[in-house]
């Protein structure tokens, strides 16, 4: 499909915040269904899937110190789409006064499909990348969620819509004149753990892990493996099992 039959494709949903060549990718390859159901079921999967992904030698893990939730007790799951902002260079005058917004989640959401989660590298500035009325598309554009490399405001609003966000920063500091999307669905960097369109991102209160399209079924294999495993020690634990017959298979693999 060329260029111009794929921009007629996304003519009435991209809402023009940004030339639409910053748009690296409109169609991403994706995680299948039945592996990003599977991943759902998992209890408790950050520390099981990061314990994984270091033992592949992938650098794939956030501590729930550096991105929070926003809603405490949820957990998301689903392919990323990717922006990456960048600083204005204007004073806070000027930011206040510059006309043009060039933030561009919009514009993600227009490219994404229901279950995505929106990853945003903003570098980390306390300066929100996302408010109540981006949350308030993301939901009517039924994305599975966001993870923000910057700040969050409209907490209230975010809550309100029940839509799952982990974030740097909780600030009313606006992005809105001080941010500008340079790219969509091309890589980038959360805390220094790589994200291209299409990994598979998983967060719970404990953190975020982001799990390699090409590894998805394989670190699910042995995380299911690994979540058995543990559900049987630990009912053999609650169960009254003597200690030295724990010793035997607490770390049998």
């Amino acid at each position: 499909m060329s260029t111009r039959e794929v921009l007629e494709e996304y003519r009435d949903k991209l809402w023009g915040l940004i030339p639409p060549e910053r748009i690296t990718r409109f169609k991403i390859e994706r995680p299948a269904p039945s592996i990003i159901a599977a991943y759902k079921e998992l209890k408790d999967p950050t520390p099981n899937i990061s314990d994984i992904l270091d033992g592949m030698g992938i650098n794939g893990t956030i501590s729930g110190s550096i991105l929070k939730p926003v809603i405490p007790g949820k957990t998301m799951v689903g392919p990323a789409v990717t922006i990456r902002n960048v600083m204005k260079q204007l004073t806070a005058t000027r930011a206040f006064t510059e006309k043009g917004i060039n933030m561009a989640e919009r514009e993600a959401y227009a490219v994404a499909e229901p279950g995505d989660v929106v990853v945003v590298d903003g570098g980390g500035a306390d300066i929100s990348c996302m408010g109540g009325l981006s949350a308030t598309c993301a939901v009517v554009q039924k994305m599975a969620g966001c993870v923000l490399y910057g700040g969050v405001r409209d907490v209230a609003t975010v809550r309100d819509l029940d839509y799952p966000t982990w974030s740097v920063h909780v600030t009313p500091r606006t992005g809105k004149y001080r941010v500008e999307a340079i790219e969509i669905n091309g890589p980038v960097s959360i805390a220094g753990v790589p994200v291209r369109p299409g990994d598979l991102v998983v967060a719970d209160d404990t953190g975020v892990v982001v799990v390699p399209i090409e590894k998805t079924e394989e670190v699910l294999r042995l995380a299911q493996e690994t979540a058995a495993r543990e559900k049987r020690n630990a009912e053999s634990l609650l169960g009254g099992t003597p200690v030295k017959e724990l010793r035997g298979i607490w770390y049998r693999r």
